[in-house]
């Protein structure tokens, strides 16, 4: 079981119900040690006296703000003394509708639990109250010397917490970005044709069918290197769509996305979704399916990694974003070796 980070009471009204926070989420980033070059020796840091240059013990560090002339000094107790109660309480003020607060808002996710089985029934109470207003409750708390405005949501089956940025935190994008398009107008035809697009790649949110495909890369990389072996570079990034070629741009990405060619499929629906309809009943029209007409290695291998991708795509072929591209050929060619990639990437 993981350990909490915080406990406190939570509060609504004048029902306290005592709680214990989770963290949500977990980093997948592969770390580094920093290493002199040429040796295997570790580089750590220390926290040393600028001025004497000895290292210096926790315990004799206090925090200390620039006031100018001098430096402020506050010890961890003083902070403590300046928030009583509050490093405890998780106080709601009020219920929003979420859909009311600006994404940029959201900071960090946590789990909410019941501090013991005692407080099961005010714990579901609040659950299903919120669930059924669809509402949020706002709140603040203290941890670790810091104040924060939350959002306590009910999600599936338990409480979540949602950090909240200060509304002084949030920068305007008008302040920040200096060639903001002001009023543009954009023809019919484009706008027309570019909500074509958005359409026909529109899909079901399914996030675990997302890879961090760099990070799977960085551990390729690794491995490659312990082996002494070389691995394959990525490919240049795209260029800019001139102004001038954006409706052709739009019209092909349109076309590539409903599959190949123009026109409706069956029923008047675009042809990515007449096939999408058909491919559950029609194994054939599938890599490795019965009586399928498989292109040859050797007519896939004149392909990039990027069409190679697209037409792993079309084909529902598992587990193609972490595919290499010698995976990719033989996948869709149809052979063992790429499929047993496929389902153990998948």
């Amino acid at each position: 079981m993981a350990r909490a980070i915080w406990s406190g009471s939570l509060s609504f009204g004048l029902v306290n119900l005592p709680v214990r926070m989770y963290a949500a989420t977990e980093s997948h980033t592969v770390h580094f040690h920093q290493i002199q070059r040429g040796t295997s020796d570790r580089i750590r840091n220390k926290r040393v006296n600028e001025r004497t240059g000895k290292e210096v013990p926790a315990e004799e560090i206090v925090k200390g703000v620039d006031a100018g002339d001098a430096y402020v000094l506050v010890e961890p107790e003083e902070l403590d003394d300046i928030a009583p109660g509050r490093s405890k309480a998780l106080e709601i003020s009020g219920f929003v509708d979420l859909d009311d607060v600006d994404p940029v808002y959201f900071d960090t996710t946590y789990y909410l639990g019941p501090r013991g089985k005692d407080y099961g029934k005010v714990y579901a109470l609040l659950h299903k109250a919120l669930k059924e207003s669809n509402k949020a409750g706002v709140a603040t708390f203290v941890m670790r010397h810091r104040e924060y405005l939350v959002a306590v949501q009910a999600e599936g089956d338990i409480l979540t917490l949602h950090t909240l940025h200060w509304a002084d935190e949030i920068r305007d994008p008008r302040d920040e970005i200096g060639d903001l398009p002001g009023r543009t107008k954009i023809p019919e035809r484009e706008l027309k044709t570019a909500v074509q697009l958005v359409e026909a790649l529109s899909t079901a949110w399914r996030p675990e069918e997302y890879h961090d495909t760099y990070q799977e890369k960085v551990r390729a990389l690794i491995e490659a290197k312990r082996k002494g072996e070389t691995v394959e570079k990525a490919q240049e990034a795209p260029e800019s769509t001139n102004v001038v070629d954006l409706m052709s741009a739009l019209q092909a990405s349109v076309d590539s996305a409903r599959g190949s060619g123009k026109g409706k499929g069956e029923g008047g629906k675009p042809k990515a979704v007449a096939a999408k309809r058909r491919s559950g009943s029609r194994s054939e029209n599938r890599p490795g399916g019965k009586g399928a007409g498989r292109p040859s290695a050797t007519d896939l291998s004149q392909l990039s990694k990027a069409e190679l991708y697209e037409r792993a795509t079309e084909a529902g072929v598992q587990g193609r974003s972490s595919m290499t591209r010698d995976d990719l050929v033989e996948a869709l060619s149809g052979s063992g070796g790429g499929r047993n990639r496929a389902k153990k990437a998948s």
